[in-house]
């Protein structure tokens, strides 16, 4: 079964539809069966992932509507390699329309639930905002995965999540847990960022990723192009740190299957 990660920061920014974007190919890279599910209004992931989102007949906005079904709005894509519902401004439709609708904060979690046997990975994209677009996605997941660029108003940002993650967890997702912090953008010329993630590191242990991902022009220049930075530059230092997450992500998760059984 799909273990599903809302990737999810309220501070825009912070590198979270680069790590959905990036993070999907590098575990489809893995061989293992992912879905990116584009849940912002700007569309930025269905972009990314190489459709043009202007020019879509059938999106999010429908399959949370229960207009069409969720067959009708994925997308297999070959390279990269995973699979998308994609998004676009009519996401915004869907978020005012949701707020007058019965069991609105399980509208995701529901159209989901018949496809968790396909897939080893789910990747939610949430807004970079708290509405009922990213509970959706908060109420859906199983884990969240918080990217964070290490400089001083970003902490601020991380902690309103941690309150959003909290309430979430005390009403209608008990099962919601963070997966990991991961440090993006990152300088290690830089004694803020050095800092800062010291101190990611002392509050939140090992739930801060190794892996770090860098500045990188190559990373920046993929999504213009509609590619994740492993198709578009699988050299580059952004492609092979997104690679490394992807290891690292199963290393975890293969440790805390070990314990489980034993």
């Amino acid at each position: 079964m799909a273990r599903i990660i809302a990737v999810a920061n309220q501070k825009g920014g912070v590198g979270k539809t680069t790590t959905c974007v990036n993070l999907a190919a590098s575990l489809a890279a893995n061989r293992r069966r992912v879905l990116l599910v584009d849940m912002d209004p700007q569309g930025n992931a269905t972009i990314g992932s190489g459709l043009d989102k202007d020019d879509l007949e059938v999106t999010n906005y429908d399959i949370l509507m229960r207009e069409r079904s969720v067959a009708e709005a994925l997308h297999r894509l070959a390279p990269p390699g995973y699979d998308l519902l994609p998004a676009n401004g009519d996401l915004t439709v869907a978020e005012v329309a949701l707020m007058d609708s019965a069991g609105r904060e399980r509208r995701l979690r529901e159209l989901l639930q018949p496809l968790l046997d396909e897939y080893a990975y789910v990747l939610i994209d949430c807004p970079p905002s708290l509405n009922i677009l990213t509970v959706n996605a908060l109420v859906a997941a199983h884990r969240v995965l918080i990217p964070i660029q290490c400089e001083y108003y970003a902490l601020e940002g991380l902690s309103a999540l941690l309150d959003t993650i909290r309430q979430i967890q005390g009403s209608v997702n008990r099962e919601l847990e963070i997966e990991g912090l991961l440090r993006t953008m990152f300088d290690p010329r830089n004694n803020l960022a050095n800092q800062v993630g010291a101190q990611l590191i002392q509050h939140f242990a090992d739930k801060v990723y190794r892996t770090l991902i860098p500045r990188n022009v190559r990373l920046a220049e993929a999504p213009s192009h509609g590619m994740p930075a492993l198709q578009y530059d699988r050299t580059s230092r952004g492609a092979i740190a997104y690679m490394a997450l992807a290891s690292e992500m199963l290393r975890r998760e293969a440790a805390a299957q070990v314990n489980a059984s034993s």
